[in-house]
């Protein structure tokens, strides 16, 4: 008897707080996230996504769509929900009318958990160059370190590896100086 392949219809089919991807056309269930996810989540989404996305046309560099946790349909059979992922505007004139998405990003950023860090590190870094994603980041709120890939020839090219003490400025977003330490809950709190 052949497996039925997952697709995008079983992850709708599923309660709401059930937090799944479909990869290769299996079923992949994740733990809720830790605080320390959130956090790095909502504030890359700040400094990022306040120049890039929100402030289009009003002073900053714009040309964006970021946006948290959207389920990206890059097959029938691998259906993604990032973390954190961006889309050039030209590329995606209106992402508020679709979903899933099914045009690859332009950029993906996880935060890595102990839970999933396999998943991310491993099998979606493959999936995205296989997509064609151009640039991947990888936020580690454990080690304190963002880690930024870019795709050049099918192969991921490291752009550089930076802890919380860095201040920095990473393609495909130039014009921000990101200070690592900031994506962390502070070193007093912990």
């Amino acid at each position: 008897m052949a497996i039925k392949l997952a697709t995008y219809a079983d992850l709708v089919a599923l309660p709401d707080d059930v937090r799944a991807e479909v990869v290769a056309g299996r079923l992949v269930v994740s733990p809720p996230p830790m605080p320390e996810h959130g956090r790095a989540q909502r504030t890359l989404g700040s400094f990022v996504g306040g120049p890039y996305d929100d402030d289009d046309g009003r002073g900053g560099p714009g040309g964006w769509w970021l946006m948290a946790e959207v389920d990206v349909q890059l097959s029938v059979h691998d259906v993604v929900r990032p973390d954190v992922s961006g889309w050039r505007r030209e590329r995606l004139p209106k992402p508020q009318r679709e979903r899933p998405i099914s045009l690859a990003p332009d950029w993906i950023c996880e935060v890595i958990s102990p839970s999933n860090a396999k998943h991310d590190l491993v099998t979606k870094r493959e999936l995205y160059a296989r997509f064609g994603v151009p640039y991947y980041w990888l936020i580690e709120p454990e080690r304190r370190v963002l880690t930024a890939l870019t795709l050049r020839d099918g192969l991921w090219l490291e752009l550089g590896v930076y802890d919380d003490s860095a201040k920095v400025r990473i393609e495909p977003f130039p014009a921000v100086e990101l200070e690592v330490g900031r994506l962390f809950f502070p070193k007093d709190a912990e």
